[in-house]
C-alpha cells in the first residue's frame, strides 16, 4: 500500500456537490492499495499513520500523533499512487489494485484506524472526487509498506 500523508487545518471530499467527509484538525491519507497487499498491509499502515508524530507540542517540536493533537484522519482511495511514469507520457496503472480488491483493503484500513480511537472521515471508493485542504506546516509525508515494513 502506497499513502501520502498530509498534517492539516481542515479538509473536506466532495462528489458531484456533495460533501462525503470533512475534518478539522488532522490527516489526509491518500491511499492507494498494489496489487500484492494484503490485510497486514492495511493493518499496519494504519497503525502506522495512527503512531506518526507529526503535529507540535508546547515546544513547537513534532512530538504528537494525530490522536495526541485532537485529529482526525479524512481517507481516500487513490489507485493513481501506483502509477508508473518511468516510460512514455501515460502512467501505467499495472500495479494497481483493481476495485474488487483494493474496496475490502481501503476498508480494513478505515475500520484499523476507527479500532484505535481515530475518527474518520472518508470519500467514496471509485468516485470522481474533488479533495479541499489547507496544509499545515506544509507537511507531507510518503509511506510505501513495499519499503517502509
Amino acid at each position: 500500500m502506497r499513502a501520502v500523508v498530509q498534517r492539516v487545518r481542515e479538509a473536506r471530499v466532495e462528489v458531484a456537490g456533495r460533501v462525503t467527509g470533512a475534518i478539522g484538525t488532522g490527516l489526509v491519507v491518500l491511499l492507494g492499495v498494489g496489487q500484492e497487499d494484503g490485510l497486514e498491509q492495511a493493518r499496519r499502515l494504519a497503525e502506522k499513520i495512527a503512531g506518526l508524530r507529526v503535529f507540535p507540542d508546547g515546544q513547537e517540536k513534532l512530538n504528537l500523533s494525530v490522536s495526541e493533537a485532537g485529529g482526525a484522519l479524512l481517507v481516500v482511495s487513490q489507485f493513481t499512487l501506483w502509477g508508473d511514469c518511468a516510460r512514455g507520457k501515460r502512467p501505467s496503472f499495472s500495479r494497481a489494485a483493481g476495485g474488487e480488491k483494493a474496496r475490502p483493503l481501503y476498508e480494513a484500513f478505515v475500520a484499523r484506524a476507527r479500532e484505535l480511537g481515530l475518527a474518520v472521515a472518508t470519500g467514496e471508493f471509485g468516485a470522481m472526487m474533488e479533495v479541499h485542504l489547507v496544509n499545515q506546516g506544509p507537511v507531507t509525508l510518503l509511506l510505501d509498506t513495499e519499503k517502509t515494513f
